[in-house]
């Protein structure tokens, strides 16, 4: 590792954390430690004080080696450590807000590989921010003297408190005459943790509620994720909750990532409520009490989308970047400015409510939702009828193309350019009037009925590419007609979109 810069992944860091047959530890306890010191200077920095700071980790094999490295960090300042264990990083960020804690530390590495591992930190301000991590990593890599000590620790089984809020906002959500602290009764829900934090919402959530959670699945911990990613964008994931949901005659399923800041819904009919389906389902929620208000997503949302938020729920919608932070940021800066914004929402799974302190929380998001379930149910309706006005197109496809320039950053600007100049001299293709990432572009013949979006990897030498067409065969026409501008890019890996045209 030449450089703990090299750690940054956006607002978080991350990296391999066990030895395998392709690569070293970069998460050594030395850096580990390292970093942990360079997170309390920088809380020095900010004038963050105070003695208590939260530790929490997910199931990953690495995560008690990390916590001990990341406990003596903290012991070097005198931290009183709340050790919070086995924990979501929504909980852990909640300990800011109820626990008497400064700030939290979460290790964890989200969706990615059993090697992998990283850390997340918070603030009562919330999460920490792409600059925040950047100065924290340069900070690691200055002197600093040790001390023995003895850190001070608290054992805190802060997940039953946190399920205990959430079992609350059922209760007083459904409001149930009949059964008020049993308002889940007669719903059978499952729920697929992927052997990550969040089988608690089954066991402790759900069914003290009354939810029949048979079928639930892969509630424990395993850090070697044995069944399948945890990660509600994964196929394989998604299949597998859909399956269990029809074959349990389940009335919902709920699937999360490892450390559940995000999730993902399957109806009664094995039908997803993911990506746009699931900003749709949230919007509805969020803008019920906030009329006119913004829904900021990211930047892969389709038209369709667009349609419902402003014209069937009559909101507004600002398709912004992509990245949880982004939206966040977006989120906070409109609110700032007196626009009234109740949901920042990524097509991954990530959504922040307002009135949950603008914190992206998959078991918030899914106890929003099991309460509209619960409400309908006692009109004899359905979850998919909310969004069954919901237009969503007939193909939709992200191919990705690999940058084989060391300066990618700088070509894949310059693709993006000439792209806007080469439609702006095409009477068929319009450019979108929002364009905060990449480019967008529209097709409005008969025969396209779409819309591309090409933009660059933040950190990565890939430009992502997004296709969608209400039309069948829509697609395969829009890839042609990019193809005659993209093909002139020898630095670009343009196999993807050719096999796509053969």
């Amino acid at each position: 590792m030449n450089s703990y810069l090299s750690l940054k992944s956006g607002s978080d860091i991350r990296g391999t954390a066990v030895t395998t047959a392709n690569s070293d530890i970069e998460l050594t306890d030395e850096v580990v430690f390292k970093i942990t010191v360079a997170f309390c200077k920088w809380l020095e920095e900010k004038g963050y004080n105070g003695k208590r700071i939260a530790v929490g980790h997910d199931s990953r094999i690495s995560a008690e080696r990390i916590k001990k490295q990341v406990i003596n960090g903290l012991a070097q300042f005198d931290k009183e450590i709340y050790d919070c264990s086995f924990a979501s990083t929504p909980a852990m960020f909640m300990t800011t807000v109820d626990a008497g804690c400064i700030a939290s530390v979460q290790i964890t590495a989200s969706h990615h590989p059993y090697d992998k591992n990283g850390l997340k930190f918070f603030t009562a301000d919330g999460g920490l921010n792409p600059e925040d991590i950047e100065r924290i990593l340069i900070l690691a890599e200055m002197p600093f003297e040790c001390k023995n000590t003895n850190p001070c620790i608290i054992s805190a089984d802060y997940m039953s408190v946190y399920a205990e809020r959430l079992k609350n906002m059922i209760k007083e959500g459904v409001n149930s005459s009949e059964n008020y602290d049993k308002p889940l009764e007669g719903f059978k829900i499952v729920v697929d943790a992927g052997n990550g934090v969040g089988g608690f919402y089954a066991t402790d959530v759900l069914a003290p509620l009354g939810a029949d959670i048979t079928g639930s699945q892969f509630l424990d911990k395993d850090g070697m994720f044995p069944n399948h990613i945890p990660n509600p964008e994964n196929k394989d994931a998604m299949k597998s909750v859909c399956n269990a949901t029809v074959n349990n005659k389940a009335d919902l399923g709920i699937i999360f990532d490892t450390d559940v800041d995000r999730a993902g819904c399957v109806d009664e009919n094995g039908k997803e409520i993911n990506r746009n389906r699931l900003v749709a389902l949230a919007s509805l929620i969020a803008l019920e009490n906030c009329k006119g208000g913004t829904i900021v997503t990211d930047s892969v949302t389709s038209t369709g989308l667009t349609d419902f938020i402003c014209k069937e729920l009559g909101g507004v919608h600002m398709r912004f970047r992509r990245g949880y932070r982004n939206v966040i940021n977006k989120q906070l800066e409109l609110e700032k400015s007196g626009v009234l914004c109740p949901l920042a929402m990524e097509t991954s799974g990530h959504a922040a409510f307002k009135e949950n302190f603008y914190l992206d929380d998959g078991a918030y998001l899914v106890t929003k939702i099991v309460i509209k379930m619960a409400q309908l149910g006692k009109e004899g309706k359905k979850l998919d009828s909310l969004i069954s006005s919901l237009k969503e197109p007939a193909e939709a496809l992200e191919i990705r193309f690999k940058i084989n320039e060391n300066d990618f950053k700088k070509y894949g600007l310059k693709v993006i350019e000439e792209l806007e100049k080469y439609a702006e001299s095409n009477d068929d293709w319009r450019i979108a009037d929002d364009n905060y990432e990449g480019i967008r572009i529209y097709f409005d013949d008969e025969k396209t009925k779409g819309w591309l979006l090409l933009r660059l990897s933040v950190h990565d030498p890939i430009m992502p590419l997004n296709i969608e067409s209400d039309v069948l065969g829509g697609n395969k026409r829009i890839a042609e007609k990019f193809y005659s501008f993209i093909k002139k890019y020898d630095k670009l890996d343009l196999s993807v979109i050719e096999r796509i045209l053969e």
